[in-house]
């Protein structure tokens, strides 16, 4: 197999080019068929991350077979074809088996999108792939030249990052994707490249440098998180980035309220609306008003809280767009319920919370483990905190369950929270019951 960084046979990519799908795009520019592919899944309630270089991979032939959401999405926008139909391989051949190792369809990552990460993917369970992509080895340090093969590498390394956090929270994973960062930026530090290539792996390296912030973040290494958020938001300056500029900062603000310093939080979530305003996205800027909603909420503004949470939900009123940032993914109803419950809970109004928060855990998608998790973790405590212990206690209880699959400081936290309140009514069975899981 060639190395991450050789260039491409032009005779093997000739051969492998998916013109089938290049037929289907038409006139539409990839931009505006990734667009389209991301529309699609909305529809059918997926999330993929499409955008353009993913449809130039495909007509390109280095995806030779989509993993299961495109899949669906695909089939959903061309009707009675099949993945052969669409200049796609049977799936078993591009997969197989290896060994005595189980069939890789039971695996739940993207892999089969990239050449340079395929080897990983073939030689093992989940958790190898995860570690050996977090931990570097799937990217190369330059010996050189730097091609779009570690660009890949890097976008690759967010994504599963994401996924990895979506479902079992940051615990476990953020030393290993420290790594992948350095590694990345290495590569910005140490190779030779062309603009193009410049361009994708300083936004590569900057997305990746807030997937880690936000695993410190999660973790509760919260001056890690913000030296991260810093990196991130210094990689865009450098490169003009406003996406990422407004990311960083969304992530400061967070990480601010979190903190405890307010006054930070609604600055950081006002510097993000300004950036995010050169990127037509309504719901990008939903999700900064409730960033700003919780700053406020922490300064005891009442009002102003009450205002940004206003203008949060006219803004998501809107719809999705376009331009909507790729990583915004677990941004819907329930995250927005699951905010506003924070906002509630911070001014003291803990019976507004709770019902926030017990609407965020009914919409949330199964995807999100981590968020159900969170969720119902705030309701439990905020059920605590308006006296109302077997409810709590019961809510608290659905979350240890969850408890398994999810390790997030946060919700720990939320739930040590909750046991606090509910001791003093230990004498109950279904406060006993939770206290002692709990402990």
């Amino acid at each position: 197999m060639a190395s991450p960084s050789s260039s491409p046979d032009p005779a093997r990519t000739a051969t492998m080019a998916n013109a089938a799908f290049r037929q289907l795009r038409g006139d539409r520019s990839p931009n505006e068929f990734a667009a389209a592919v991301r529309r699609s899944a909305r529809e059918i309630g997926e999330q993929v991350s499409c955008d353009a270089r993913y449809i130039g991979r495909v007509e390109a032939g280095e995806i030779r077979c989509p993993n299961y959401a495109y899949e669906r999405v695909f089939r959903h926008m061309f009707p009675g074809r099949s993945l052969g139909d669409l200049g796609f391989s049977p799936r078993e051949a591009v997969r197989g088996r290896r060994g005595g190792a189980p069939p890789l369809e039971t695996y739940e990552f993207e892999f089969e999108e990239s050449d340079v990460l395929r080897r990983v993917f073939m030689t093992g369970g989940p958790a190898v792939v995860a570690t050996a992509l977090v931990s570097g080895s799937a990217v190369h340090p330059p010996a050189g030249r730097v091609g779009v093969g570690e660009v890949h590498a890097v976008e690759e390394a967010v994504r599963h990052i994401r996924l990895h956090d979506d479902r079992h929270g940051a615990d476990g994973l953020y030393e290993q994707a420290g790594q992948a960062l350095r590694t990345a930026y290495r590569l910005l530090d140490e190779g030779a490249y062309s603009q193009s290539v410049a361009d994708g792996l300083y936004a590569g390296a900057g997305e990746l440098a807030v997937s880690v912030g936000w695993l410190a973040h999660d973790s509760g290494r919260f001056t890690d998180a913000r030296s991260y958020y810093a990196e991130a938001l210094a990689t865009a300056r450098v490169s003009g980035d406003a996406a990422l500029e407004a990311h960083a900062f969304c992530n400061t603000a967070f990480l601010a309220r979190d903190a405890g310093r307010p006054h930070e939080a609604v600055r950081a979530a006002q510097a993000a609306q300004a950036a995010a305003r050169r990127l037509a996205s309504p719901r990008l800027l939903s999700l900064l008003a409730l960033r700003e909603a919780g700053g406020r909420a922490g300064l005891g503004d009442r009002s102003g809280c009450e205002r940004a949470l206003s203008r949060a939900q006219s803004l998501f009123g809107r719809g999705p767009s376009d331009a909507d940032p790729q990583w915004m993914t677990f941004f819907g109803e329930a995250e927005l319920a699951g905010l506003e419950a924070q906002s509630w809970s911070a001014l003291g109004d803990h019976r507004r919370a709770a019902d926030s928060a017990r609407r965020a855990v009914s919409l949330q998608d199964p995807h999100f483990t981590r968020n159900i998790a969170l969720y119902g973790a705030e309701l439990s405590a905020n059920l605590a905190a308006g006296n109302r212990p077997d409810e709590a206690a019961a809510a608290g209880s659905r979350v240890l369950d969850l408890l398994g699959r999810v390790q997030s400081s946060r919700v720990r936290a939320l739930l040590d929270t909750t046991a606090t309140r509910l001791r003093p009514h230990h004498r109950t069975t279904a406060v006993a019951a939770f206290l002692s899981r709990q402990r």
